[in-house]
């Protein structure tokens, strides 16, 4: 049974201290997939995109074994862009133009060979479409959710309902403290963790990640990186590696999600080396692998030493 990725596809400008780029692939469901498609397949997206977006693209998600049955193409339609600049530090950036396009009246039809999935990745897209899918699926086992501040601000509602029917909320740091309405991360995560999700990944960064389930916490090292071009797409690079990871072992312990969540952050640090979807492609699994274990050297330690 493959795995089930519903979010935007998109096409964005960015600038950053070091460099431009204009078209170039992005969106939520995108870097998902292509990350996912490295450790499991088919990968099922489900999405959006205009008559104007490059053929090119569909032939790389096909290359990928990602099944596009749910993509839908909209004649005469534009696809969703965005434009961003990052700063020196790579955490600020500023928005600089959003034109919603087709995906403002995208409605997320399940093909009746995806609604048997077991694992779901549900990209950061407004929570009443995430409800929407939610409705679609008949018996899931695995629902990883991601958000925004955004939706925290304007759908909280929507989005409370959303948590009650997931395994497993990411979100960052600053997310965490407006959704718990609390200071203190780890009182955060006892908040949100009782709002429904069995397991919350909060992202810090450059300072790695925490997984928290009801009486364990994890914590993953962030990888030292020398060259960050663009951190575009990383959360859902890491949201893709980690849960493709978890349907491929089909393991659902929290020693594997341990391991998974070190092959998200992997998946996320390839993406912040290039621009756009670059970083991800044509990657070998010697370098995936080798990447795992220089994370696993990091948070490594003899204790007789």
């Amino acid at each position: 049974m493959g795995l089930l990725v519903v979010g935007s596809i998109g096409l964005d400008d960015i600038e950053t201290p070091f460099d431009k780029i204009e078209n170039a692939l992005g969106g939520s469901s995108t870097y998902i997939s292509l990350t996912s498609s490295y450790f499991t397949g088919p990968v099922q997206l489900v999405g959006v995109v205009g008559e104007d977006f490059d053929e090119k693209y569909i032939k790389m998600f096909e290359d990928y074994n990602i099944d596009l049955e749910g993509l839908q193409i909209i004649k005469g339609g534009k696809t969703f862009r965005w434009g961003g600049k990052y700063h020196y530090d790579l955490n600020v950036r500023d928005t600089l133009f959003t034109e919603l396009n087709v995906f403002e009246n995208f409605n997320p039809i399940i093909p009746d060979k995806f609604k048997k999935s077991k694992f779901v990745i549900l990209g950061n897209i407004m929570p009443k479409l995430q409800l929407d899918v939610l409705d679609q699926l008949e018996d899931p086992k695995f629902i990883v959710c991601d958000t925004m501040n955004l939706w925290i601000d304007i759908a909280k509602d929507d989005l409370l309902e959303v948590i009650k029917r997931v395994h497993v909320l990411i979100i960052n740091d600053s997310e965490a403290r407006m959704l718990a309405e609390e200071p203190n991360l780890i009182k955060a995560a006892k908040v949100i963790r009782e709002m429904g999700p069995e397991f919350l990944i909060i992202k810090k960064g450059e300072h790695g990640a925490l997984l928290f389930s009801e009486d364990k916490i994890f914590s993953a090292p962030a990888y030292p990186m020398e060259d960050i071009y663009d951190p575009t797409g990383a959360g859902d690079s890491f949201a893709g590696g980690f849960t493709a990871f978890l349907h491929k072992t089909q393991d659902l312990s929290f020693e594997n999600m341990k391991r998974a969540v070190v092959y998200g952050s992997a998946m996320a640090s390839f993406c912040v080396e290039e621009f756009s979807t670059i970083g991800l492609e044509d990657l070998s699994q010697l370098k995936i692998q080798d990447r795992f274990r220089e994370f696993k050297e990091l948070s490594r330690f003899d204790e007789n030493e």
